[in-house]
């Protein structure tokens, strides 16, 4: 297996940062690396990298001076990995709502197939999967799902999922310039991506996979304001991509 590095944004989140878990997961794949971006916490976040990192070679973290959101933390430890030696780079929740596990089963896509450059995560209630998700999210996820797929032009089932792997020459062309939104940068990525090689090219390289397992954890960062904005969020994306 190739080697990869998997970024892992954080924020005031030492108390929901599952230590043994990431150690155990190293310990078990040597071929993962983590990077923590500690974005500009004020709880003891710092703290806790510090010591986590200090006994484990493949755990390391970098810090942000101000907290700049999601998209920047994840831009700007992505580019940090560039020509590090990695075969795939790619971003992980801090709450591992998405276990660890499932990045294995992202690698062996990439393996499987040789015109496969992106994996996505996606939570898909199925027979033989355990996704534990509140009705409200579910249905607000379907109906921002359907918004991305009619501004992307793209059958786009789950945007959102926190969990993203991508070969890593494609990281510097698409991390490259800051974000336009704090949150929805997913869509913006797919939408780079599509800018990028063109839509038939994106549908045949970029594969979601419906994970086994996820689980939502309480204390998202995500502020009631900011939902009501995610409408002409996804307008600012459409018209900017679109230039």
């Amino acid at each position: 297996m190739q080697k990869c590095c998997i970024v892992i944004p954080c924020y005031n989140e030492a108390e929901r940062i599952l230590v043994n878990e990431f150690v155990a997961f190293v310990n078990e794949h040597p071929n993962f690396s983590l990077l923590f971006v500690n974005d500009g916490s004020t709880d003891n976040t710092q703290e806790l990298l510090e010591k986590l990192c200090a006994n484990h070679p493949n755990i390391n973290f970098v810090s942000l001076p101000t907290n700049q959101g999601k998209a920047e933390a994840v831009r700007k430890g992505l580019l940090s990995l560039i020509g590090k030696g990695y075969f795939y780079l790619g971003f992980w929740d801090a709450d591992l709502s998405t276990p660890l596990s499932e990045a294995v089963r992202f690698i062996a896509c990439f393996e499987s197939t040789s015109s496969i450059k992106i994996v996505i995560g996606t939570r898909f209630k199925r027979l033989g999967s355990n996704i534990e998700r509140s009705t409200k999210r579910h249905i607000f996820g379907r109906i921002f799902a359907t918004f991305t797929s009619n501004i992307l032009n793209l059958p786009v089932y789950d945007s959102q999922c926190g969990a993203k792997i991508f070969e890593a020459n494609l990281v510097e062309e698409l991390f490259k310039e800051k974000f336009i939104t704090k949150w929805i940068f997913d869509v913006e990525l797919l939408a780079r991506y599509q800018n990028l090689v063109g839509r038939e090219t994106l549908l045949k390289s970029v594969i979601e996979l419906p994970l086994l397992e996820w689980k939502e954890v309480p204390g998202s960062k995500i502020s009631l304001f900011y939902m009501l904005k995610v409408p002409f969020e996804l307008l600012k994306i459409r018209n900017y991509y679109s230039r």
